[in-house]
This record gives structure tokens, sequence and C-alpha cells, in this order.
């Protein structure tokens, strides 16, 4: 058992884990994970690689048909084996931070009650603790939340999607657990209640010396606050090893593959995206998983599964071929034709539109939403054009009238003042007033594709319907439409007779872009559409969304957070602060010069994977 006295021991010890359908089929096999005292981990790799089910595992947390078939877990110097260890374990030894607080938080209780809860909830398990409101509004001021009885008195719909994740992080530490594990805590998050919260983080790292398992597909995100860095590949850990060994140095080629599929916005350039897709469970080779992906595969990875080997000191990998993977160039530059610029005016060429045509027009344009008592206008006189294949990005804080502009460009948001303007002719502000073939010219996809998809719809049902209605194809054209654009997306056949609650939330994101391109559209609008999205299906999605502009000279407005993927994708950037336009530019002009204090609050805020390389390089990470 681990000496607590001993503060470079692991206060989190799993060993040999390994969760299995019924039918044997492995989740995650020989999967081992150490903390030590204020150590953050981060645990990253794609959809479907078994991060989650290696965090729940921690817990006792299986979901229906699976079960832990070996493994050893120890917490605290506390071995968890039986349901009633792992009940007592949790919230006192080990805490859960998850990626959606609003779903997670229980929307009839008050803040502060609910992490009464918590606290009462440990005390009848032998916590001992005295639970009042001030304990328990002191456990807000350690996440940077107002300690006022106020705040601690609204319920979770009353304050912002950041606000609701440091609640959550609050009522996690609120029994002061030797271990938190924060499953893509950010993820969705604008730039700066990202930053925000992450600072939070290191501090009650630093402060209090708590141990994190931190999960995320965000290799930026990941590089700011890790101390080391485990990645996740068909159910088995594939490289360890120190943050900058991993980031600056990958051995393993599905690594390095994550790493070039990042985008920066300090050193834009176009993305590599990986071959193929992941391999499901049951269909995973008797050799190395990521066999059928690898340029640097040779027979032996057929055949032979590599172990998790020490290749050069703390640093471990499970690859024959280790010493082949090339290092990532950071100075690689945009190669000639490829840049956004040069991808609009390939697709200008390409449907034959002059460059100063302008598809889409938004003129004046003022929306709010109305209460009871009172209108709360969120945008306010904003005008822009998008021209003939090329992109505009909105970028923003949350509450900045992003997603209300999106809205309103879509008909799904009557303005209260200005227009919409396609192809010169004014559109009704409502969809419903507007002609199949007006619906048809704007395509949104929206950024939470759970709540976008009909749950008794198969995939392939729900992508082929838009191109019967909108393109007037039948039946069988528009489920050969839909097949081609599911292969395009990278999905494997097999998801089209699946229904969304079966698929993960990168799958079903991908089905929402294929579904929004099955009418040929001529605008097309992203809402967030790669928040969720590991980096390497992102890169794959921002490739073929060029390739739709290079071929068809679509048009795009791109909402996001994420100003590496505005440096890739967009021509032209408007900053949005409190529903105005506060600047707006060239990419180029707008991220390397920006001339408003907002906008150079965003790049302060946003991480960077070159940045952070660029500091230990120079020795000051």
């Amino acid at each position: 058992m681990t000496d607590l006295t001993d503060p470079t021991g692991p206060v989190l010890r799993a060993a040999n884990l390994r969760v299995e359908l019924a039918n044997g089929a492995a989740i995650i096999e020989d999967v081992a994970v150490e903390l030590r005292p204020g150590e953050i981990l981060g645990l990253v790799g794609e959809s479907g690689s078994g991060k989650t089910t290696t965090a729940r595992s921690l817990f006792g947390h299986y979901e229906r048909g699976l079960a832990l078939r070996s493994g050893e877990i120890t917490v605290a110097g506390q071995q968890l084996s039986t349901v009633a260890q792992f009940q007592r374990a949790r919230g006192r030894l080990l805490s859960y931070v998850p990626q959606n607080p609003g779903t997670s938080l229980n929307p009839s209780l008050r803040i502060l009650a609910a992490i009464e809860d918590m606290l009462r909830a440990h005390q009848q398990a032998g916590n001992g603790r005295t639970e009042t409101a001030g304990q328990a509004a002191g456990q807000l001021g350690r996440v940077g939340l107002p300690a006022s009885r106020e705040f601690g008195r609204r319920f979770p719909h009353q304050v912002s999607g950041g606000q609701q994740q440091r609640v959550c992080i609050a009522i996690a530490l609120s029994c002061d657990p030797a271990v938190v594990v924060l499953d893509e805590p950010t993820t969705g998050l604008d730039v700066v209640t990202q930053d925000r919260i992450l600072r939070e983080l290191v501090r009650l790292r630093d402060e209090r010396g708590v141990a994190m398992l931190y999960i995320t597909h965000d290799l930026a995100v990941v590089g700011q606050v890790a101390t080391r860095i485990a990645v996740m590949y068909a159910g088995r850990i594939v490289e360890q090893g120190s943050a900058e060994q991993i980031l600056s140095a990958p051995r393993h080629p599905y690594t390095r593959g994550l790493v070039a599929s990042t985008p920066d916005h300090l050193r834009p350039r176009q993305l590599t995206a990986m071959a193929g897709i992941a391999v499901g469970v049951g269909e995973r080779p008797p050799g190395c998983a990521f066999a059928p992906r690898c340029p640097q595969r040779v027979d032996r990875c057929d055949a032979e599964l590599p172990g998790l080997d020490e290749v050069v000191p703390g640093q471990f990998v499970r690859c024959f071929e280790w010493a082949a993977t090339p290092a990532v160039d950071w100075s690689q530059q945009w190669p000639a034709g490829t840049t956004p610029l040069a991808r609009a005016q390939a697709g200008l060429a390409a449907v034959g539109n002059g460059p100063g045509r302008a598809v889409l027009e938004v003129e004046g344009l003022c929306a709010e939403y109305r209460g009871h008592a009172a209108r709360n206008q969120v945008v306010s006189d904003v005008s822009f054009a998008v021209r003939a294949g090329a992109c505009v990005a909105l970028v923003g804080e949350s509450g900045s009238g992003k997603t209300t502009i999106a809205r309103a460009i879509a008909g799904l948001h009557p303005p209260s003042a200005g227009r919409i303007v396609v192809d010169g002719k004014p559109l009704p502000g409502r969809a419903r007033d507007r002609s199949a073939e007006q619906r048809r010219k704007i395509a949104i996809v929206f950024q939470n594709p759970a709540e976008a998809l009909n749950p008794r719809h198969t995939v392939l049902s729900s992508v082929a319907r838009p191109a019967r209605i909108l393109r007037g194809l039948d039946q069988a054209a528009a489920e050969a439409e839909a097949r081609r654009l599911l292969t395009a997306v990278r999905l494997p056949s097999r998801i089209a007779g699946r229904y969304p609650a079966e698929l993960s939330g990168g799958e079903r994101q991908r089905v929402a872009v294929a579904r929004a391109l099955v009418g040929q559209p001529e605008v097309l609008v992203c809402d967030e559409v790669t928040s969720s999205l590991d980096v390497s299906v992102q890169a794959v999605v921002l490739e073929l969304l060029a390739d739709l502009r290079r071929q068809f000279g679509i048009s795009m407005v791109f909402i996001t957070h994420d100003l590496g993927v505005v440096a890739t994708v967009a021509e032209r950037v408007l900053i949005l602060n409190a529903g105005a336009i506060c600047e707006e530019g060239s990419t180029d002009q707008v991220l390397n010069s920006p001339a408003h204090d907002y906008t150079r609050r965003l790049l302060a805020a946003a991480p960077s994977l070159s940045s952070t390389i660029s500091g230990w390089d120079h020795g000051s990470g």
C-alpha cells in the first residue's frame, strides 16, 4: 500500500485494467495509470480509444454490458475492488468533473445546495465534516466564484457555461479528494473562459497538491497544464512520458499524427490528417491496432503486438519502428495554392464566379430575446458580406451573439431589425416562410449534434432526408448520396444503420456535417462544429470543407472559439463583443496585428502548441 507520508509516492495506482463486453471483446486492456500528489496526467486519444472507460473504471462505473475482468486500483493507500469500497471512495477519495456541466448539475438544486449535498453525503459515509452554508460558500471561493449568498442561491441555468463548470469543480473538491478526474472540462468553452478554468486548475494543483487526470482531445490545452501525458489508441496506452517528451518529440506515429493535426494560430499551416479511421471494438487486428493506418508499417506489425517499452528515459512507446518516426516541422508554411485564400480563389474559378460577387449579405442585423417583462437585445447592428467561395469567421466569448447571428441567417431566429440577403434577394426572417430552394441555399451545422439529430431515425435516414426534400431525389438516389458523404467524412459503412445514441460524440458531429452537405448548399453556417471533435477528425472535416470550397465555390460562415481553426479555414475574421463587431479584417491582420484591446485579450488567452514547445526549447517551460 502507498505510504501517504511520502509526497512522491503515487496517490493513484491502477494496473492491468481490462474492461470487456459480454462477448469477451476488450474495450480497454493492459492499461496502467499512476498519479502523484500535485501531478496532472493528460489522457489523450481519439473518440473510442478508451479514455472515458479508463476514467470510469477508477470509480467502479461501467456502462451496461461492460465489466472489469482484471486490474488493481489503489487510491490514497486504499485498494478498491468491491462495490461498497468504490461507493465510499467516490467524492471522498476520487471526484469527477464532467464534460457537460449543464446536464450534470441538478436543475432543481441551487448552487450552494448542490455543494451541501456532497458534503452531507460524505459526512454520512464517515467523512466527519460539519456541513454549513458557510463551508459550501467557501468552496465557491476556491474556484474563483463569488462566495456570496446571492450567487449561491442561483440555479444552474442562471449562470454561464464557464461558471457552471467551475461549480462542478467546486463540488468535486468539496470533500478534499486525493484525485480529481476531469473529462473534457473545457470543450466548447470560449478561449477566455477556458483560460480562466485552466489557471484555476493549475492554482489548485500548486496550492493544494491535488492530483488530476485530465481527459481531452486538445493537445494545445493539455500542453499548458499537464505534467505527463498518456496517449491511448484502440483500448491501450501506446505512448507515455513527460508533456515535453510527448508533444515536442513524439515517438509513436499515432502521437505524431495527433500533433501534426493540431491547428495553431501562431503558426498557420496546412494540417496533415491521418489516413484511415480508428478500428472498432471487436475489429482490432492481432498485431498493432494502428498498423492499418501507419505510414511506418512493416510485416512484423501485422503479426505481433508491440510491448510498452522505455525507449528513452521516462518515455514509453508501444511501437517496433519508433526510431523512424519523423519530427513535426513547426516551421512548415502553407504550400503554394493551399492557403484559405488560394482555395477560395480556386473555388471561384471552378464555378465561374467573379471575386466581387457576394453570396450572403447581412445588413444592420439586430436580434433580441423577449421575456415576460423585458426585451434583451443580443445582436446590435451587425453587417458583413461573404463572397462566393470565401469563409468568414465569427469569434468571441460565450454570450457575444455568434450563435444568434448563425440562427438568424438560417431562419431560426427572426431579426428584430436588418435583413439577410442571398444572391441579391432578401430572405424572409423565418425558415418556414422561405421556399425549398431558399432553404437549400443555406445549411447550418449545430454545435451539439445530439440535439440536432432525430433519435428515432437511423444515420442513413437522417442524411438522406434533406436530399429528398430539398433536391427532389428519389429514395435510392438520396441514400446513395448519403452513403457517399458518410464516406467523405470518414465514417465506416456500418454506421449507416445505427441510431444517434449508438454513436460517439465525434461520430454524431460528422453525421451532422454530412447531412448539411447533402442539400448542396451555397452557404454553410458552421456553429462550433469542430469543438467536440478529435484533432485527427477535425483535420479531416476541415480538409473536406476546404475541398468543397475548391470544387464548388461553397461559402462559409464559421463560428468557433479555436483561433487555430480560424487561421486554418478563414480569410476574414469578425470579432464580436456584447453583440457588436469590435474588430474585423483579414485573418492575417487580425491575428498578427490586432487593433482592439478585446481582440488582444482573446489572443492572449488562446492556447498554442507551438508556443508551448518553443518555451520548452528555450528552457522556460
